[in-house]
C-alpha cells in the first residue's frame, strides 16, 4: 500500500510543477490551468464509489493494475498535448482514474482485512506513501522540467509507470493480501452476504455525513492553496527549485504526520488529534499571508514544518473511523462514497483558488477562503456525538 500510494497521488501532485511552464507556453489563465487539476479531482471523487464496488467484487489485483496502467498512459501521452481539452482528457480524466484505482478506497478496505485494534495506525503508515511520493517526485519533476522541458518530464515519468504495470499485476501476491487475517476470514464465514451495513443504512446516520463534511471542507480549504503553492512561492521571489523543494519537504513532513496520526489518535483521542491538526493548518496559512507581504527564508523555514506536519493527518483518521464504524462486506463501497466528498471538495477548492487569484490578482483572498473552510471541516468532531466520543 505504501509503494502504490507513493506512485499514485505522489505523481499526480507533480502537476503543481507544470503549472507555470504551461502558463508560459500556452498563455492559459490560472483558472484554466487549475481547472485541469480540478477535473482530475472530480473524476477521482466521482469514480471512488465505483472503485469501492469493483474492489468488493473482483479484488485488488485488477483494481491496482488498472490504476497503474491509467497513470502510466496519462503521463506518457501528456508529452504530445497542445490543447486545453487534451489536458482535461489525459491529465484530468485519465490521471483521476489512475489515482482513484490506486488510492485510499481500495487501500483502506484491504488494510481493514488485516488490522482492527491498530487500524488507524496501519492506515497512517500505508498512506504516508503519498507524502513520500511528493518528496521524491515533485523535486524530480522540477529538475526534469528545468534541465530539459515539461514534455520530457511527462515522457520520462510515464515510461517509468508503464514499466511497473506487469510488476503490479504479476509479482504482487494479491490473493494472499485479499484473504485477510485469519480472524477476518473466520468472521467473514459467519456473515451472510446480506448482513452488515448497507450504503442506504450508512447514509441515514449523522456520522456518515459528518465524515463527508470533514473530507469535503478539508479538501476545499487545502487544495485552494496547495495547487498553486509552488507558483505562489516563485511569485514571492523564491527560485523554482527552491519552491519545488519546499513543496517536497512539506510532502515529507506530511508523510511523517500521516504515519503518526493513527498512533497519536489512539493515544490522545480522535477529536483532539484532528482539532490540533486544523489549528496547525490554519497557522500555516497565516504564515503564507505573512510571506506574501514580507517574503523571507525565515518565514518559509517556519511555514514548511507547521503546514507540513498537519497536512496529512485527517485522511487516515477519517478512513479508520469509517472502516471501523461501518465494518462489513460493503465497507469499501460505503467508504468510496464518503471519499468522493473529499475529491469533490478538492476540485471545488482547486477551481476557487484559481478563480480567486484571477479575480483579485493575488493569493490573499484565496487563503481567506481556505481558512473559512478549515473551520467548517473541524466542526463535525465537535457537533456529531458519534465523532465527539469516538475511540
Amino acid at each position: 500500500m505504501f509503494a502504490l500510494n507513493l506512485f499514485g497521488r505522489g505523481l499526480a501532485d507533480t502537476y503543481t510543477v507544470f503549472l507555470l511552464p504551461l502558463e508560459r507556453e500556452f498563455g492559459w489563465s490560472r483558472a484554466q490551468l487549475t481547472s485541469v487539476y480540478a477535473v482530475y479531482l472530480l473524476v477521482n471523487g466521482a469514480t471512488a464509489p465505483l472503485v469501492g464496488l469493483m474492489f468488493d467484487r473482483v479484488g485488488p489485483r485488477w483494481v491496482y493494475g488498472v490504476g497503474m496502467a491509467c497513470l502510466g498512459a496519462a503521463f506518457f501521452l501528456a508529452q504530445g498535448l497542445a490543447s486545453l481539452w487534451q489536458f482535461y482528457l489525459f491529465v484530468g480524466v485519465l490521471v483521476g482514474l489512475g489515482v482513484s484505482f490506486n488510492g485510499m478506497v481500495p487501500g483502506s478496505a484491504l488494510l481493514a482485512r488485516w488490522y482492527r485494534a491498530r487500524l488507524s495506525a496501519a492506515i497512517g503508515v500505508a498512506f504516508s506513501g503519498i507524502g513520500v511520493g511528493a518528496v521524491v517526485f515533485i523535486p524530480l519533476a522540477q529538475y526534469l522540467v528545468s534541465h530539459y522541458d515539461w514534455r520530457f518530464a511527462y515522457r520520462a515519468l510515464g515510461f517509468a509507470m508503464l514499466a511497473l504495470v506487469p510488476v503490479v499485476l504479476l509479482a504482487v501476491p494479491w490473493r494472499r493480501y485479499a484473504a485477510g487475517h485469519p480472524e477476518f476470514r473466520a468472521v467473514a464465514k459467519h456473515h451472510a452476504a446480506g448482513e452488515g451495513w448497507t450504503l442506504r443504512a450508512a447514509m441515514g446516520t449523522r456520522i456518515y455525513w459528518g465524515l463527508a463534511q470533514v473530507f469535503f471542507c478539508t479538501a476545499a480549504g487545502m487544495f485552494s492553496v496547495i495547487v498553486q503553492l509552488v507558483a505562489f512561492l516563485i511569485d514571492a521571489g523564491f527560485s523554482p527549485l527552491a519552491a519545488a523543494s519546499a513543496f517536497g519537504f512539506i510532502g515529507m513532513l506530511s508523510a511523517l504526520s500521516v504515519m503518526g496520526s493513527g498512533f497519536i489518535a489512539d493515544r490522545f483521542g480522535y477529536r483532539q488529534t484532528v482539532t490540533a491538526s486544523f489549528v496547525g493548518t490554519s497557522a500555516g496559512m497565516l504564515l503564507l499571508l505573512a510571506i506574501s507581504e514580507w517574503p523571507s527564508w525565515s518565514l518559509l523555514a517556519l511555514f514548511v514544518p507547521v503546514f507540513g506536519l498537519c497536512m496529512g493527518t485527517r485522511g487516515p483518521i477519517v478512513s479508520s473511523v469509517c472502516a471501523r464504524h461501518f465494518a462489513g462486506p460493503r465497507v469499501a463501497t460505503i467508504y468510496g462514497t464518503i471519499y468522493a466528498s473529499n475529491a469533490l471538495g478538492a476540485a471545488f477548492g482547486s477551481l476557487m483558488g484559481g478563480w480567486l487569484h484571477d479575480q483579485s490578482g493575488g493569493y490573499q483572498v484565496g487563503v481567506g477562503f481556505a481558512l473559512a473552510f478549515i473551520a467548517l471541516a473541524a466542526a463535525p468532531f465537535w457537533s456529531v456525538p458519534a465523532l465527539k466520543h469516538f475511540r
